[in-house]
C-alpha cells in the first residue's frame, strides 16, 4: 500500500518517491507508539541537550 510522501526540501506532497526538485520524498507521519521504544533514550537525551542550550 502506498502512502502520501512529502519532500523535505520544497515541502510538496505526492505519491511519487522522487520529487521534481530532485530530492527523495519521505513519509511525513511519526512512527507508531510502542511501549518497547528502542530509541526513546536517544530522543530524551537529544531533547535535554536542546533544552540545555537555551
Amino acid at each position: 500500500m502506498k502512502h502520501i510522501l512529502k519532500c523535505p526540501k520544497c515541502g510538496s506532497y505526492s505519491m511519487k518517491e522522487q520529487c521534481d526538485c530532485g530530492q527523495n520524498r519521505i513519509e511525513p507521519k511519526p512512527p507508531k507508539y510502542s511501549p518497547e521504544d528502542k530509541y526513546g533514550k536517544y530522543r530524551r537525551e537529544a531533547k535535554k541537550m536542546i533544552e540545555d542550550e537555551k
